[in-house]
């Protein structure tokens, strides 16, 4: 497979493009071809994204407390943004996966998240800690800087929720009701709904976002009605 389009997304080119190829193996795939999968690779790449994200967490944000770092990196170090790294280079146009993982035409999240640390290793091992490191920063610097601003503060979920439940238990459900878009740049919307009633719908770019907008959105309506 020829990888220049992910490399170019990468930022990055590999000296050995099978290493590479094995960080896009799952193991779905390699158990029906007789070859090695993206575990191995997944379980150092995991270390090396923690590592290098509370480096970089550690030398930026010197008014943070350690509880608060540790808070900031869980946010942002969590399936769902590396999924969504994935989409944003493609990943899953060169993923390779066996035939029960081919059946739907979304590749499952988790695959996609595994990925991302397989490919993060393979750098490290093809590269070394720089190369690496820069793709993460350049990642996620965003999302740490968005945590870190945020950190300690309570989400609109929770808020909203404590709202509604100063009368007693209540049933809160949110519902991703349209995917809008491609994979890569796809809008979630979400509906909150409240009693069987729907609150609020917001959108976001991943399905968290998107219920948290709808949350915030609810607790407007709320603060409108007691006027």
């Amino acid at each position: 497979m020829n990888y220049s389009k992910l490399e170019d997304e990468l930022g990055y080119i590999f000296n050995d493009k099978n290493l590479l190829e094995t960080a896009l193996t799952h193991t779905s795939y390699a158990y029906e071809k007789n070859t090695k999968s993206n575990e191995k690779l997944e379980f150092l790449g995991d270390s090396i994204l923690e590592f290098l994200s509370s480096v970089y967490i550690y030398n930026n944000y010197k008014n943070l407390k350690e509880g608060e770092m540790t808070k900031v990196r869980a946010q942002v170090v969590c399936g769902e943004n590396l999924s969504k790294i994935a989409k944003k280079h493609n990943f899953s146009d060169f993923l390779l996966l066996g035939k029960s993982e081919k059946v739907s035409n979304h590749v499952n999240e988790n695959i996609l998240a595994d990925s991302v640390e397989a490919v993060i290793a393979a750098m490290y091992i093809d590269g070394g800690l720089n190369i690496a490191n820069d793709f993460i920063i350049k990642n996620l610097k965003a999302d740490i800087e968005f945590a870190s601003k945020n950190v300690g503060k309570k989400d609109y979920k929770t808020v909203l929720q404590e709202i509604l439940q100063k009368n007693g238990d209540v049933d809160i459900e949110y519902r991703i009701i349209k995917e809008i878009g491609p994979d890569h740049d796809k809008i979630f919307v979400s509906e909150v709904i409240y009693n069987g009633k729907v609150l609020a719908t917001g959108e976001g770019k991943s399905k968290k976002s998107a219920e948290m907008e709808a949350a915030k959105l609810a607790i407007n309506v709320l603060k409108m009605n007691e006027q």
